[in-house]
């Protein structure tokens, strides 16, 4: 028998349309994150200008208002941008719309928000967490990969005892838990391995194909508001402020600070691309700026003369 494709009937509603869309992006393995992220956004529009499913000029006005909002910052311009244009051309291509509202739309410029975190902090940091017990164990060791590898809190999360290989110093974020879907190598220093093994060493044989490496105390996987609320406890005590995350830009900062090259950086972040990894670059250039001024050699070859100061009658 010869199967021949029948064109299938365009959605109904747009909010049908979103559901075939959301089951299409699924199809394509993106990541449960990316997939709340389109769901949110793209029903978010909806929920703010109701009257844009009525027709494509009500569709275009309520784009239009949604994304030309006064004080909207960069980064969430960006977001609902990439996340409407998409689903908005595959409703082209089904038939749903005649034309995509935001052809032609560029992203803004975002140079992005990099906290950092003075060393100081970082060495009063480590010496917190109560290694006497299995949570502070785990902390201790979450702490160090994030410093030492820069992983994402995420992807660290996800990690089963399978992805890490104690002789060779590595971890292993494969791609299904990659948030870039690319699988990645993660080298990290002998520190870092005694923490883990430690950490394994005190786990529940029956742990090892079943709970991540880094868990709750009942096996369970960790969340990032769980972990958002150790390291708010952990800055109470420090006396600061920062959010998970930093720890990422403080590896990424030191990292460069300490000759690291640029690409191995990139590699190790997982980045797509150079344009998130720039932004670190940019901002060790600061330093480089300051540290000139400091060491040139002009300062012992031709150190600044003194002002005389003004007699007077002269």
């Amino acid at each position: 028998m010869r199967l021949t494709k029948v064109k299938k009937a365009a959605p109904a509603t747009m909010e049908d349309a979103l559901t075939q869309f959301i089951s299409w992006k699924k199809a394509n393995n993106l990541s449960e994150q990316t997939i709340l992220d389109y769901t949110t956004h793209v029903n978010l529009l909806f929920k703010r200008f109701p009257d844009a499913t009525k027709s494509y000029v009500q569709l275009e006005k309520s784009v239009y208002e949604h994304l030309g909002q006064e004080k909207i910052k960069p980064a969430t311009y960006n977001n609902r941008l990439v996340y409407l244009r998409s689903f908005f051309k595959w409703c082209v291509e089904e038939g749903v719309l005649s034309d995509n509202p935001l052809d032609g739309f560029k992203k803004r410029k975002d140079e992005g928000r990099i906290v950092q975190i003075d060393e100081k902090v970082l060495t009063d940091l480590l010496q917190l967490p109560d290694q006497t017990t299995y949570a502070g164990l785990r902390d201790y060791a979450l702490l160090l990969i994030f410093l030492d590898c820069g992983i994402r809190p995420k992807e660290a999360f996800s990690l089963m005892e399978s992805d890490y290989n104690s002789s060779a110093h590595e971890l292993t974020v494969d791609a299904d838990k990659a948030k870039t879907r690319t699988s990645r190598t993660l080298h990290i220093l002998a520190q870092s391995v005694k923490a883990i093994d430690e950490l394994i060493s005190v786990r529940p044989d029956e742990w090892k194909n079943k709970a991540p490496l880094f868990c709750t105390n009942e096996g369970k996987p960790i969340n990032r508001h769980t972990w958002g609320d150790r390291i708010e406890m952990y800055c109470k005590k420090l006396g600061t402020k920062f959010h998970p995350y930093a720890l990422r830009h403080a590896f990424s900062i030191m990292f460069l600070r300490g000759k690291g090259n640029a690409f191995a950086l990139q590699m190790m972040l997982g980045h797509v691309d150079m344009t998130m990894t720039k932004r670190y670059v940019r901002l060790t250039n600061n330093d480089v700026k300051e540290q000139h001024a400091m060491a040139s050699p002009i300062h012992r070859i031709l150190p600044p003369k003194k002002r005389l100061r003004k007699i007077d009658g002269r």
